[in-house]
Parts: C-alpha cells; sequence; structure tokens
C-alpha cells in the first residue's frame, strides 16, 4: 500500500506521523494444572566453581596476602620466584633477604624467607606484602595475623662484637597505608631455633582499599618466616580458614542445590603431576601442598577439600566433587610430549584408593581411618556425599577408557549409592561426545557430564534437545554452559533453555554454569556469572536469570503448550509445582525486540488465588552488557499481579517472567 500525497509532506512532519508496527500475534499458553504431572529433579540449578580468573586465592578465600608461603615459581608465570610480591622494607636499618629450604616448617611447604638485620635502626628491617592488588583494610574491623618464625644461626662478619645468641628477636606488623602511615600493629618476640607459631589480632584504626602488610625485625640478627597470614576476623559463617563473605554470600543467594568443585580442567591439570590431589588440600595450612595453577597462577589450597564440604554445607548445596579419570588434560601444552598422560597402570590401584577414600572421608563413621580425620578438622558428621564425578571433558582415548572404567567399577563395588557421573568430551556433539556416550551406554553409567558453550542462537535453536533423550540410558549432568557474553539477549536465551531443561528435568537432573567467579583484571575466560574486585561484587544478568530459575524450582513438570511456535523459536515457558509449598510457578521468555501478548490458561486449576507475584527481568537495551567488574543494567523487578483461571499478559521485549501463584 502507497500513500502519494505523504510525499509532499515536510519531512519535519513526517517525523511527527506515529511508527505503526505490525501486531504481535498472541501466544497461546496452556498449562494442564489438573495432570499428576512428571516427577522433575528439584536439584536442577546448582554452581561450578574452578579456581580460575582468580576466584580461590585472592578471591573467595578470605587469605589477604598473596604468596604468603614463598612458594610461587617461574613455572606458574615466567617472572615470578619465591620472593614475588613482597618487598624489602628499611625504616632506618640495613639487611638482607634470602629464601631458604634448610628447615622447612613441613615438607610439602619447604620454602621459607631468613630476614637479616645488619643495623636495626630506629624503625627496624623488614619484609611488605600488598596482597591481591592491594589489602582492603576497614576502620574499626578485626585482622587475624599469624605465622611461623625461628631465629637462625648466622655469621655476621659486620659486627664481630654483637651478642645475638639466645636473646629474642622482637617483631612488630603492622597495617600501612601507601605512605607508610599506620592502620594498626601489633609485636611479638621470636625466641629459640625452633618453629613457633605466632599470632595475634589487629583492630584497624583507619581505613584503605590498598593496604599493605609490614613485618619489621628490630635488632641485629636473623629470624626465618613461613605461613605469614592476614585474615579478615568476619568471614562467611565466622569459620576460620574461611571464605570472603560478601562473594560466599553472593553464591548462596543462587540458593544453588549442588555445588560442583574444584573444577574445570583444575581437577585433571596440567600434566601428570599436576593432578589435583584432595589429600594434599587436607590438615593445616601450612602442611598442604600447594601447586601451579592450570589457568597460571598458583593455588595455596588454603580452600581445601574441607572447606568445599563445609561451604555446601552452610548454604544448604550439595556437594560434587569432580576427581580426574587417571589422566591429564588433554590442552595441557607445557607437559613433555603434550596433551593428555595416563597415570601407569601400576599406580592405578593407589590412585583407585584414594577416591574410595574421599568418599569415607565424606560420607564415614568417626571409627573409619577417614572419618576420623574429618571429626579431626572439626566435622564428626557426615558430609552427606551423592554425587562424585570422575573426569572433566576428556579426550575419550583408550588409555581414558581403560583407567576410567576401573576406577568405575571400584566405586559401584564399594559404594552402589554414590551416583558416579562420567564425561562425554568438551562440545553437544563430535568424535569425543560419540565415544563418551559409547562408554555411557556400555558400562551403564548413571549420570554423564555435558559441557557447551555457545552463541544465543544456538540455545534458541535447541529447545527440543533433550526432548528424545532416552530415558533408559545415562542421565545428563550439563556441568558447564554459557551462551558467550553477559547482554541481556544471552541471559534471555539462557532462560529460554531452562524452561527446556525444566521440562527434561527427568532426564537432566542437574545443570550448572560456568565459570561462576572472575577478579577484575584477572579473568582468564568470559563470560562469567559473578565479577568482582577485592571491595565490590558485581552479579550479571545472567546471575539473575539463574536465581530466578533456582529460587523458583519445583519437583512436578506440568503439560505445557505454546502456540503457535515461531521460526526461528522466540517465546518459551514452562510451568512446576513445587510439592513442598504447593505453589504452581510459570516461567515466560520472550526472546523478540518487541513486547509480545500471551494468552494464558490454567485448565483444571482449582481455588486460586486473586493474586500471584509477578517477578520480571528485562529492559531498554537486549545488547547491554555487563562489563568487566560493573554492575548490571538489568535487575528483576517484582509486584503483586492479579491471577484467573485464564488470563492476558504481555511480556515485554527481551524479558523472562516468573509468576509465581501461592498454594490456597
Amino acid at each position: 500500500m502507497c500513500f502519494p500525497a505523504l510525499r509532499f509532506l515536510p519531512l519535519a512532519l513526517l517525523a511527527l506521523l506515529p511508527l505503526v508496527l505490525p501486531a504481535q500475534p498472541v501466544v497461546n499458553l496452556v498449562i494442564d494444572a489438573a495432570a499428576p504431572g512428571k516427577p522433575i529433579s528439584p536439584d536442577l540449578v546448582g554452581v561450578f566453581f574452578e579456581d580460575i580468573n582468580y576466584s580461590a586465592d585472592g578471591g573467595l578465600y578470605a587469605e589477604l596476602i598473596q604468596n604468603r608461603s614463598f612458594e610461587y615459581t617461574a613455572t606458574e608465570q615466567l617472572t615470578w620466584n619465591a620472593f614475588s610480591f613482597w618487598e624489602l622494607v628499611n625504616r632506618g636499618g640495613k639487611g638482607s633477604a634470602a629464601i631458604d629450604i634448610a628447615k622447612p616448617v613441613h615438607p610439602n611447604n619447604p620454602h621459607a624467607v631468613v630476614v637479616m638485620v645488619k643495623e636495626p635502626g630506629e624503625g627496624g628491617f623488614g619484609i611488605a606484602n600488598s596482597g591481591f592488588d592491594g589489602i582492603p583494610v576497614k576502620t574499626g574491623a578485626k585482622y587475624d595475623v599469624s605465622f611461623f618464625a625461628r631465629q637462625c644461626h648466622m655469621d655476621h662478619p659486620w659486627d664481630a662484637n654483637a651478642t645475638i645468641e639466645g636473646k629474642p628477636m622482637p617483631v612488630t606488623v603492622r597495617l600501612e597505608t601507601k605512605d607508610g602511615a599506620s592502620l594498626g600493629e601489633a609485636s611479638f618476640e621470636v625466641v629459640g631455633y625452633e618453629w613457633q607459631h605466632l599470632t595475634a589480632t589487629i583492630t584497624a584504626t583507619g581505613s584503605d582499599e590498598s593496604a599493605r602488610f609490614v613485618l619489621l625485625a628490630k635488632k641485629i640478627g636473623a629470624i626465618a618466616l613461613d605461613e605469614i597470614s592476614l585474615f579478615p576476623r568476619e568471614t562467611f559463617r565466622n569459620r576460620p580458614n574461611g571464605l570472603r563473605p560478601d562473594l560466599a554470600q553472593i553464591i548462596a543467594d543462587l540458593h544453588p542445590k549442588f555445588v560442583r568443585f574444584p573444577g574445570g580442567c583444575v581437577a585433571h591439570g596440567n600434566g601428570l603431576g599436576n593432578i589435583y590431589r584432595w589429600k594434599d588440600t587436607l590438615g593445616p595450612v601450612e602442611q598442604r601442598k600447594g601447586q601451579l595453577n592450570l589457568w597460571g597462577y598458583h593455588q595455596s589450597v588454603g580452600l581445601g577439600y574441607h572447606e568445599y564440604f563445609q561451604f555446601c554445607e552452610d548454604i544448604g548445596a550439595k556437594p560434587l566433587p569432580v576427581l580426574a579419570a587417571g589422566v591429564s588434560c588433554q590442552n595441557s601444552a607445557h607437559t613433555p610430549g603434550h596433551g593428555q598422560q595416563c597415570l601407569p597402570l601400576a599406580d592405578m590401584p593407589a590412585y583407585i584408593q584414594d577416591v574410595l577414600d574421599l568418599v569415607e572421608y565424606a560420607n564415614g563413621p568417626v571409627t573409619s581411618t577417614w572419618g576420623a580425620r574429618r571429626a579431626a578438622a572439626g566435622h564428626p558428621a557426615p558430609f552427606g556425599l551423592k554425587y562424585l564425578g570422575i573426569g572433566n571433558e576428556d579426550h575419550i582415548t583408550p588409555g581414558f577408557q581403560e583407567r576410567f572404567q576401573m576406577i568405575f567399577d571400584a566405586v559401584r563395588k564399594a559404594h552402589p549409592e554414590i551416583v558416579v557421573i562420567g564425561t562425554v568430551g568438551p562440545a553437544p556433539r563430535g568424535p569425543d561426545y560419540d565415544k563418551g556416550w559409547a562408554i555411557a551406554n556400555e558400562l551403564k553409567i548413571p549420570m554423564v557430564d555435558e559441557h557447551y558453550y555457545e552463541k544465543p542462537e544456538w540455545f534458541w535453536s535447541n529447545l527440543a534437545r533433550y526432548d528424545t533423550y532416552d530415558r533408559a540410558k545415562s542421565q545428563v549432568y550439563l556441568g558447564e554452559w554459557a551462551s558467550r557474553g553477559n547482554a541481556l539477549r544471552n541471559a534471555i536465551a539462557e532462560a529460554a533453555y531452562l524452561t527446556a531443561l525444566e521440562r527434561n528435568a527427568d532426564v537432566v537432573p542437574l545443570a550448572s554454569y560456568a565459570p561462576l567467579l572472575a577478579k577484575r583484571g584477572h579473568t582468564q575466560w568470559n563470560p562469567d556469572l559473578i565479577y568482582f574486585t577485592n571491595t565490590a561484587v558485581y552479579p550479571t544478568i545472567n546471575y539473575f536469570v539463574q536465581q530466578l530459575f533456582s529460587v523458583n524450582s519445583g519437583d512436578t513438570y506440568l503439560p505445557t503448550t505454546l502456540a503457535p511456535v515461531a521460526t526461528p523459536a522466540d517465546a518459551a515457558a514452562s510451568a512446576v509445582r513445587d510439592s513442598r509449598t504447593g505453589d504452581l510457578i510459570l516461567k515466560i521468555v520472550n526472546g523478540a525486540n518487541t513486547a509480545k501478548p500471551f494468552h494464558i490458561a490454567l485448565d483444571g486449576a482449582k481455588n486460586l488465588p486473586p493474586r500471584a507475584t509477578k517477578t520480571v527481568l528485562a529492559g531498554p537495551d537486549a545488547d547491554a552488557v555487563n562489563k568487566d567488574g560493573q554492575p548490571s543494567p538489568t535487575q528483576p523487578q517484582t509486584s503483586p499481579f492479579p491471577i484467573a483461571p485464564a488470563f492476558d499478559y504481555e511480556a515485554p521485549a527481551n524479558s523472562l517472567t516468573v509468576i509465581r501463584i501461592p498454594s490456597r
């Protein structure tokens, strides 16, 4: 149709004419509210924690000193050494420092630093550490200082008359601003030639987001120092050796049904020597064995297996540890020969015993060897381990298959109650995927771990992916997935996919977005769910999608139909019932760039209340992005909503709407 007269209107008048867009067709959404429904997993939405992007040290783990045990090496970063992130401090004195391996605190912690004071001067001589991009200090907050120290025998030709044998070395520890102003301090005396563990608490007298820690020796002599630690007194649930409270809380606020740990590629490591060994992460921190992080930095393993289990319990999530399948990561670029390496078959019995010991540590009675170790760590009650992952998106080779089957058979025989989760490679298709599923079918593995990172369009095009999966075969844990971006468009595509996962939560009982955390300025992988700095936390738009599905989960899926269905799809929905509350929960996703009208029918619904709760995640710009370390431009908005057996609802453009109808 044309309007010839409009050719003669001035352009200014044309601009005032209303823009008429074609009306969106009404989408009919029908829920069979009277149907018994299909039982589904109430544990669908969990979290996947991997020490990537400085997620643990410098992140979730609350330790404020970097390289506290002097174990950094050039194998992690070429410019690093055992003294990295430390510096000498001269307050009118003279001296030097050297790394020492002669008499370690523990064989797993072989390096210490020896500080030699030639002239103490007025303020002393020592070392300083600025933590992870500065140490955040708040006025009035308490900080727990601890370190191991001993005096050292030494030659001191600079002062032949000096007498230091048997005399204590006074030491002062300070929190300081960059210009040296004190924010609080504590004093100690180091006495004798055996290691002693010294502790104190500093109450900060000022605030500084980029403070530093300074340790000063005050007399002529030499002392060895190791495991120098500074912890905020306030940790999550106030646990010693605990977690940063704001980061832990924002994870807890997701209400995840499970936590996968410690990775990811970190689990099977950069070569056989770098496989993550859970036993090395137990016990006093000075006895734990830190190592290279596959992502290019150091793992102190202060956040170890016991802390992971404790965190799961603290937030009401099931633990889901993942162990290597006796092979290293196929992407190990820095190991001899490169690629996947297999443990020698002669070493497999001991490795398998380590796997079985983990189950005993988590679930065994206090009379068992590893149950007693758990009790000694302060947790006599079992942790209730149900799931155990073996392998992580491995290259499915004959070597992998042989070792995986050895572990699987041993766990199935010793612990039939444990759900073993296998792996089918790093992608939703391809040779590893096909071979992994062939092994799963042959061995009748209870569950397999699928991973994929795809564009938003892929998720919209694959909403039916699990509709035809054979329910008689292995279930699926979607262990790592994301739509490659932190824009609203990405989050809405993930919301649409989550409606499909809810529909198929009988065969896909578990799913976790990945990665979970990323420190601003230290990211090896994007996108991530939560960004943070030393003092702030920034949940992404994607975070709010995961949260809305987690807190509005159900255990029964109700028959749901959408018509008409656009091609390509731009609308999705699911309906679940929570048997605990009786609530009916609708999720409606509009992926179009314009508002979409829905006519919603709750067939067979009885005794509906007059009002429900409506929560909407939407924004004016579908391409609005969560920049690294910036707040989300879009957050959910909740309001009351009138309800009836049939009602109309206009879903905003690029939106997720959750309508929760309470039981009457």
